[in-house]
């Protein structure tokens, strides 16, 4: 099945796109259910047909995968508040904001009327495609293995993006995404953590800058990383733990049980928010196996990963919250302290 050439429309953060429906979709797709290597998920089905959001451009992404920067991304957006359910894939929790080609989307004049209600649903026509698409061969125990955009992102993005290139802090801007104040610090956090990597490389311990840390990035000082069970559940408040509280519960390499805390996280360090689930099993990207993890971890209302650190990366990856980084804190509380604004830039 042949897939057609990818589009380009030009979008822009705010701007009304219709989610192709299944035929048209199907017609851009190759055998493997993927346009330029990124798989067409079920989970995307629902939305065939309606009109949406662009919420972010998606011109990069970051590598979560080998963690080796940001890679690029084309033709390609976010739709707010699209994140994929996990629903045929095990469940998975994890939440990723949905990559949308824009061959998939078609670009709505705003006077243009909104299309009459289906008489009846779509035929299915795309799903046993997808379906078979979402699965990797099982691996040597049999275990299942999954296929979404997360695991193939390193094929998706098959250009690394280097700090250095300006282009890419100019787009941020003209797509919306960012601001012009947002996208200068992004350049000069990546210039500095770039020399940063240099120096750490070549220069004797005693010699680098802050121990050769990235910008904003704690110090774990524990040899052991302890653990703690406060049985949060969804809805209840909590404060994120200040830097210094967190500190100890990291090793050397900003672990705590494998789980890590990075800078982005710790911009928020301070901030109330409220519960929105517990997570005990997500998909792992580098193998496509589902993970269990022994202990359930945190996903904060509201709190998601804005790129501030990392290039103004658009995927708003939620974090993960180890429960020993927060405290439940009354709801008066939480009320107290909520005016007082974001955690400043460290």
């Amino acid at each position: 099945m042949p897939a057609t050439r990818s589009t380009t429309l030009d979008l822009k953060v705010g701007e009304v796109v219709e989610v192709r429906s299944q035929a048209e979709i199907l017609a851009t797709l190759d055998a493997d259910g993927e346009l330029e290597s990124l798989p067409f998920m079920p989970e995307m089905l629902q939305y065939c047909g309606r009109r949406m959001v662009v919420g972010k451009v998606a011109n990069k992404a970051c590598d979560t995968l080998t963690g080796k920067g940001i890679r690029r991304m084309e033709n390609a957006v976010h739709l707010t508040g699209v994140r994929c359910d996990g629903s045929a894939h095990g469940g998975c929790q994890a939440a990723c904001f949905i990559y949308w080609k824009h061959a998939w989307l078609r670009k709505v004049d705003p006077a243009e009327a909104p299309p009459a209600a289906p008489t009846a649903p779509e035929e299915p026509r795309l799903l046993p495609l997808l379906t078979i698409a979402s699965r990797r061969p099982p691996a040597e125990d049999g275990e299942t293995r999954y296929r979404c955009q997360a695991t193939e992102l390193l094929r998706a993005t098959p250009q690394p993006l280097p700090v250095r290139d300006l282009g890419q802090y100019v787009e941020d801007v003209r797509s919306g995404n960012v601001g012009v104040l947002w996208s200068t610090r992004a350049f000069l956090v990546g210039m500095y953590n770039r020399l940063q990597d240099v120096g750490g490389n070549r220069l004797p311990p005693r010699l680098r800058l802050r121990g050769g840390r990235h910008w904003g990035a704690l110090r774990g000082t524990a040899v052991k990383t302890p653990t703690g069970q406060t049985g949060l559940q969804p809805g209840d408040i909590v404060r994120i733990k200040s830097r210094e509280e967190i500190a100890p519960t990291l090793n050397a390499d900003l672990l705590n049980r494998g789980m890590g805390f990075d800078a982005e996280m710790a911009r928020f360090c301070g901030r109330t928010a409220r519960v929105a689930r517990r997570v005990d099993h997500i998909i792992d990207e580098r193998t496509g196996k589902m993970l269990q993890m022994r202990s359930p971890c945190i996903v904060l209302e509201g709190i998601v990963c804005e790129g501030a650190f990392s290039a103004s990366c658009p995927r708003s990856i939620t974090p993960y919250w180890r429960e020993i980084w927060l405290e439940k804190v009354a709801p008066a509380a939480a009320l107290a302290t909520q005016d007082t604004g974001a955690a400043g830039v460290r």
